[in-house]
């Protein structure tokens, strides 16, 4: 299958994911609910995965978040984490059906799951959360560095739709592809405010915008 596809996961492509993996159960699951586009599974289990083995134990919040798969799958990755917290501006309807059939399979997913609808400088970080995003847009990923940098939280961030007009540079431009410039500077600021960083990419035949930011205070 095309991994970037956009389409919708559904009970034909049940023949893909036999296996007894977490992945494989994880992907059976999505595609009983009917709701959610491939690509989106491959993204949050690629991301999910290169957190856990970087950041554990902490409150998850999973920011501008679609329907918080990355979410529920670091909690199924790590039992240590306490709760994860899916916020986004405008929830999507289905984002409940997807959630419903995970905690059906996995029920430890209910009391540590929760949504909110809100903008997400509502929200306040403390030290002890991550704040994730997948594909946060534009200056996005901005806003949530900040609210990193503020809070002293780590920080896992897959940025997408560079907005070249409103993110810095660095006057890298003259070097580097100017989205690589936005990232590498977003990586400056973070290593400026004293943070561990961790550089990764995700398969880029899910997505070209594949660049990988985790950071750890101290």
């Amino acid at each position: 299958m095309k991994r970037s596809s956009r389409n919708r996961l559904n009970h034909r492509h049940l023949e893909h994911f036999t296996g007894d993996t977490l992945f494989d159960r994880i992907a059976r699951t999505v595609c009983h609910a009917d709701c959610l586009p491939r690509k989106e599974l491959y993204e949050s289990w690629e991301v999910a995965r290169r957190i856990h083995r970087r950041i554990k134990g902490k409150r998850v919040l999973d920011l501008a978040c679609g329907h918080g798969l990355a979410a529920q799958i670091l909690l199924l990755l790590d039992r240590t984490i306490p709760e994860a917290i899916a916020i986004d501006k405008t929830l999507p309807q289905s984002a409940t059906t997807l959630a419903a059939k995970m905690t059906e399979q996995w029920p430890v997913l209910d009391t540590r799951l929760h949504f909110v609808e809100a903008d997400i400088t509502a929200i306040e970080a403390a030290p002890e959360d991550l704040l994730v995003s997948v594909h946060g847009c534009g200056s996005l990923t901005e806003t949530i560095i900040d609210m990193a940098c503020s809070s002293q939280s780590a920080v896992a961030l897959l940025p997408c739709c560079h907005d070249l007009k409103r993110s810095d540079t660095g006057n890298l431009e003259g070097w580097l592809e100017p989205t690589l410039a936005v990232d590498v500077t977003r990586v400056s600021k973070l290593r400026n405010a004293g943070y561990t960083l961790f550089t990764q990419t995700i398969p880029g035949d899910i997505t070209s915008k594949n660049r990988l930011i985790m950071a750890i205070p101290g």
